[in-house]
């Protein structure tokens, strides 16, 4: 058995001081409040419950400061995006990861969602294991710390009636029984890492091909990118006569298992769906904000029911908490008014709603039963001078994140991954990717 002993944790009731929490097998066993250190592990500042990155595409850290001066869209950056994509291996796209899911574990992150969809080699031929691309990525995650869910994605059209190209070809399984059958081949360590599903989106998977994605996901995590651009919306009513989100509905593709990514164009009617089915809303503010995406109806979906969770997507920008207070900040822009979510509304969105998103629904809160993941935010950082502890998740950001434990096992030490040198496995694989080929 584990004791360790927080100068202030934020319980399901708020923030409180002195808390000891034993833990025995990763779990909290119990909890005390306003206590003496004795000889417990100390955890300093304010300890927050396990971040969850509830979608990740882990490849696209590569982008980062990639061509950043030059005018275009989500389409253009796409472009970029094929290039990566083009040239990575499973060994190469191994070391990548690592260093994502250590530099997402230095911000707090305990759990992260990868919606996977990188799966063959180059023309679409398959690896010997066809599963090759996704074990890299749960080794990865388990050699940085964090737990995974592996939204493994259905890929089949290059958009409404069109046929695959290029580097696109890696993505699909011929069709849905083809991703089907490579799936049910995927075995995950059920402790640390789960196999989820995602349709990549309307575009990219047949209106008749999601029914068979959904009936392999029944109670297990759905994703699907939803409504990101206006184009994708246009699309959409011409080929169909519905939205995006009338499509899925049609196709039973709504419910408290799926979360819907971005949900950033939608109509009233659209919002009533999600909200109405619970289906859950994974928004990803920075990365929204870098491709010009636009800023979605976050109160509005809240309202209507559905839960909402966030995500670091293209990797713009790793921080959770960062990516909550956008939530607020952008509704601020948007509507010219403030106050749309208290601070512990936005750590739920950050912590728990994510957790529940990718099928942890014993992670993301501080209390007897649940996984002991700890996140210490330094509450001595010149940001954090003068503030109130009820209102660290609205001002902390990941760089004052200073120790986190998963499962009861610290990974992170005055702000060092015990066992990755982050920003050296990002440099060393990302200069590798950049090569002339």
């Amino acid at each position: 058995m584990a004791t360790f002993w927080c100068e202030w944790a934020w319980l399901p009731q708020g923030p409180r001081p002195g808390v000891r929490f034993e833990v025995e097998r990763g779990r909290i066993t119990a909890v005390a409040v306003d206590v003496p250190a004795g000889d417990a592990e100390q955890l300093p500042g304010m300890v927050l419950p396990g971040l969850a990155n509830a979608h990740s595409h882990a490849f696209h850290r590569a982008l980062r400061g990639w061509q950043t001066g030059d005018r275009g869209t989500f389409w253009t950056w796409r472009e970029q995006m094929y290039q990566v994509a083009a040239a990575l291996e499973p060994d190469s796209y191994y070391r990548l990861a690592r260093g994502v899911y250590a530099e997402m574990a230095l911000a707090g992150i305990t759990c992260v969602g990868e919606f996977h969809y990188l799966h063959h080699a180059a023309g679409g031929t398959r690896y010997a294991d066809p599963n090759a691309m996704g074990e890299a990525l749960v080794q990865a995650a388990r050699d940085a710390g964090i737990r995974i869910t592996l939204l493994d994605t259905c890929y089949l059209a290059g958009g409404f009636g069109r046929e695959l190209e290029g580097v696109q070809l890696r993505f699909s399984d011929g069709d849905a029984a083809g991703w089907v059958s490579r799936v049910d081949q995927f075995t995950v360590d059920g402790e640390r890492a789960r196999l989820g599903a995602a349709v990549h989106s309307v575009r990219a998977v047949p209106g008749e091909a999601i029914p068979e994605v959904v009936e392999w996901a029944r109670h297990k995590p759905l994703h699907v990118h939803l409504s990101e651009q206006r184009a994708e919306n246009e699309a959409c009513l011409a080929a169909h006569g519905c939205t995006p989100t009338q499509l899925l509905d049609s196709r039973g593709a709504l419910g408290p298992d799926v979360t819907a990514v971005h949900a950033t164009h939608l109509a009233a009617g659209d919002v009533a769906l999600l909200g109405g089915s619970g289906t859950g809303v994974c928004l990803c503010p920075t990365t929204e904000a870098d491709l010009a995406d636009g800023i979605g109806p976050a109160p509005e979906l809240r309202v209507a029911g559905s839960p909402l969770s966030i995500g670091s997507d293209g990797h713009s920008v790793i921080d959770p908490l960062a990516e909550a207070q956008a939530i607020e900040s952008y509704q601020r822009l948007a509507t010219e008014t403030r106050g749309h979510f208290t601070a512990g509304e936005l750590l739920d969105v950050a912590a728990e709603a994510g957790h529940r998103s990718l099928g942890w629904t014993d992670a993301g809160r501080l209390e007897v039963g649940a996984r002991a993941d700890f996140v210490a935010v330094d509450l001595g950082s010149p940001r954090l001078a003068g503030a109130a502890p009820d209102a660290v998740p609205a001002v902390a950001r990941a760089g004052d994140v200073r120790e986190v434990v998963v499962d009861g096992e610290r990974i992170v030490r005055d702000r060092a991954h015990r066992a990755v040198d982050a920003a050296r496995e990002l440099r060393d694989a990302i200069a590798d990717l950049r090569k002339p080929r």
